[in-house]
């Protein structure tokens, strides 16, 4: 009985564990409330600040207080006792136009300057016409006869001419040359006599953008020869300078600081020239053929102006605008047929002059 009573109470205690562990018993999991992780990102403003180009080169500014001045063209020698020459690679434009059996600059300033500039020689009827879309640039000459004078005077072109500037425009004789080849100016001094309310100049060409490439049909080029009034003329392509460099009569063009003459861009203007006495006269107003050496192509086209305030138009065959380089520019005013192109892998040498 005693065995009994035990197993009795011992599966009595059992129950009672048993049914204090069963279904009517719940445990409950708390739920865990999880901690805010939110992040406030600070926004970030990204401020492009804007190229400035200055707008005969296309190229970034070299300093951007210059470009509300107005554009100085300085008439610069050729005549083989004026060279090596003061100025021309610091020019955003030049123009070469066959004067008396040779040639003469007009070299167009405006992102930068040069001091001195020269040698200054005088103005030609032609200069009118070719330079008037310059906005009224400050026009640096020697002087002329009383004809030209006049006209010039009359122009749309600011006289800075050596008698109308002298001492104030930096203009002294340089005593390494002999007369009438060493008349110098100063650039810096000139600016200085701009008249109020004289105006930048507008863009004289298009400009590829970066991502813009030349057209597929141009020329790969090696060089282009050009027979000028009393001087041969060479541009070829360097593609270690990405840039085209200039000889004279074989010889490699420098100017007084022994630098190669070279530009981004060269451009064959074709145009009839008359005569105004003993003088040539290039007829810039009209339209004619044209070749456009830019990134070591050529792309060929016409020109074309109708008003001699508005710059020249360039298109190609199939009439789209042709696009230059952003940099400096030479345009050659040449007679028809006296330029001869040189094919990429071909050496100029080989090739005659027209």
């Amino acid at each position: 009985m005693r065995v009994l009573r035990t197993s009795y109470v011992a599966l009595t205690i059992f129950g009672l564990v048993v049914a204090s562990c069963g279904g009517s018993s719940e445990t409950i999991v708390e739920p865990t409330v999880a901690e805010s992780t939110e992040t406030t990102v600070a926004e970030t403003t990204t401020t492009t600040i804007p190229i400035v180009r200055a707008p005969l080169t296309g190229a970034q500014a070299p300093d951007e207080s210059v470009i509300g001045r107005p554009a100085m063209v300085v008439k610069i020698d050729n005549h083989p006792k004026s060279r090596p020459q003061w100025g021309l690679n610091q020019a955003d434009i030049v123009f070469e136009e066959n004067v008396e059996q040779l040639t003469r600059f007009a070299a167009v300033f405006h992102s930068q300057g040069s001091d001195p500039v020269g040698p200054i020689r005088s103005g030609r009827m032609q200069d009118i016409d070719l330079l008037a879309s310059l906005n009224g640039p400050l026009f640096v000459w020697s002087g002329g006869n009383s004809k030209v004078t006049a006209a010039i005077r009359k122009s749309t072109m600011v006289d800075l001419s050596h008698s109308a500037a002298n001492e104030a425009g930096g203009y002294r004789r340089e005593s390494s040359r002999v007369a009438p080849h060493n008349l110098l100016a100063e650039t810096t001094k000139l600016w200085t006599l701009a008249p109020a309310g004289a105006q930048a100049p507008q863009p004289q060409f298009e400009y590829r953008a970066d991502s813009e490439t030349t057209p597929s049909d141009a020329k790969p080029t090696a060089a282009v020869k050009i027979s000028m009034d009393g001087v041969d003329v060479m541009w070829e392509w360097s593609a270690e300078n990405l840039a085209f460099v200039r000889s004279q009569g074989d010889k490699r063009h420098v100017d007084m600081q022994d630098v190669r003459i070279n530009a981004a861009n060269v451009i064959l203007m074709s145009v009839v020239y008359g005569r105004s006495g003993s003088s040539p006269v290039a007829k810039t107003i009209g339209s004619g053929e044209v070749w456009v050496y830019t990134a070591g192509v050529l792309i060929q086209g016409t020109w074309e102006r109708t008003d001699p305030l508005k710059p020249y138009v360039f298109k190609d065959t199939k009439g789209a605008v042709i696009k230059m380089t952003p940099g400096r520019t030479w345009v050659e005013v040449i007679r028809a047929k006296s330029a001869a192109h040189v094919p990429a892998g071909i050496d100029p040498a080989s090739v005659a002059y027209p």
